[in-house]
């Protein structure tokens, strides 16, 4: 580097100038290194942003790290509130302070996924299974058995290729060089074919032992007693969804949708209710607010929580029904208090009957306790309202009435 400083960079090994596997003898061979190597990158807690999977912890979230994203394909992570799980994509979101992408409760997923292993390792499915593995198998060998005729087809058009070159007059140049390029050909096509032999033979599953049979059959019985056992731990569970299933991916609409591939490669879709938000668990039954509404034509806050209570319906909450309550679930839903619609009825306040009747406010209130007129209770505050009297109505002397000289009491008092 400048300076005559030296600068190591690290590169990724696809970048390699070169790469020399078993130069020297080891402890292990580098297949085994490659596949520990895989191992540790897929149990690690952090590695890389395109990992799919994460080391099984011992949350409650079912599919901790085998969950996808159905809106943008990334990893959705686990966040637990109130021991709940709750499943979310929030990759831009920690980034680049955008909203998360979506976010949704974990149980009801978690139970749907669970209950579709349960009925999906049955005994039928399983020797089904077993029998659609036996055609396989079969029809490999009928493969491996073509591709071994081919070889033999390739060999033996090389060796003739070759036994026609040999046979050619040396002299004849044109023909040597002919010959000579169909030979070279015949043994490309015979690499070729043995080439492609071999990894096909590597590569084919051959049929199942009886052992493995054997096993497969009694994981249909142990399968759902081992899942169901309250004694078996969530990190157990979770190996179990890892062994049989390879990816499930989360979309939410006004449903949510789960689609959930094994490893087989077959792939189911499940639907589930969106669920509730907490203002809607909370909300009050709509039955009990027409109730209210109907309640407020003739009462109070107050006498319509108790009236609400001695009927038994609930709250929201579940609690019994306070005025705060009442008055809360009025401006919630719009509902118009009792004075109002008293008011609206035309039934007078206290202000203006007195203006009405040309006396002070206070008059009217002496009135209502003394029984001179009659009011209606508007509200809890004590705050009446009054219809106007009607030509019945005889106004009461207002003030003191002034005394005789010749009222004998009068007399007494003035001695």
């Amino acid at each position: 580097g400048p300076g005559g400083k030296t600068i190591t960079r690290v590169l990724p090994r696809d970048q390699w100038t070169v790469l020399i596997t078993d130069a020297h003898p080891g402890y292990l061979t580098w297949a085994e290194f490659e596949t520990n190597q895989a191992r540790l990158a897929e149990l690690a807690a952090a590695h890389g942003t395109d990992r799919k999977a994460s080391p099984p912890r011992e949350g409650a979230a079912l599919l901790q790290g085998v969950v996808s994203c159905g809106k943008c394909g990334r990893r959705m992570t686990v966040r637990y509130r109130n021991q709940k799980p709750y499943y979310l994509c929030q990759f831009e979101g920690i980034r680049n302070a955008v909203p998360v992408c979506q976010t949704m409760v974990g149980d009801q997923i978690d139970a749907a996924v669970g209950k579709l292993l349960l009925a999906t390792l049955t005994p039928l499915s399983l020797e089904v299974a077993l029998r659609v593995s036996d055609e396989l198998a079969a029809r490999a060998e009928d493969a491996d058995r073509l591709r071994a005729a081919h070889v033999e087809r390739a060999r033996y058009r090389a060796d003739l290729a070759r036994r026609r070159y040999l046979a050619v007059d040396p002299a004849n140049r044109l023909v040597a060089d002919t010959l000579e390029a169909d030979w070279n050909e015949a043994l490309r096509e015979l690499a070729g074919a043995t080439e492609e032999y071999e990894r096909a033979k590597h590569t084919a599953i051959g049929p199942l032992s009886p052992e493995t049979r054997a096993r497969i059959t009694t994981l249909a019985a142990d399968f759902p007693r081992l899942w169901n056992d309250p004694a078996t731990p969530m990190r157990e569970r979770k190996r179990m969804i890892r062994l049989l299933v390879t990816d499930v991916t989360l979309t939410k609409t006004d449903h949510i949708a789960i689609g959930v591939v094994l490893r087989g490669g077959q792939s189911h879709q499940l639907t589930l209710p969106r669920p509730q938000a907490a203002w809607e668990l909370r909300q009050t039954d709509p039955a009990v607010i027409t109730t209210l509404d109907e309640l407020l034509d003739e009462h109070t806050d107050a006498q319509s929580a108790a009236i609400l209570n001695e009927r038994g319906l609930p709250s929201g909450l579940g609690r019994p029904f306070t005025r705060q309550m009442i008055i809360h679930l009025r401006n919630a839903y719009q509902l118009r208090s009792h004075r109002q619609r008293l008011l609206d009825a035309g039934i007078l306040t206290v202000s203006e009957l007195a203006r009405h009747l040309g006396v002070h406010f206070q008059t009217i209130k002496h009135w209502r306790r003394d029984g001179i007129i009659t009011g209606v209770l508007a509200n809890d505050k004590g705050e009446y309202v009054f219809h106007l009297p009607g030509p019945e109505f005889v106004r009461p002397v207002i003030g003191r009435p002034r005394r005789s000289v010749l009222d004998p009491q009068y007399s007494a008092t003035t001695r």
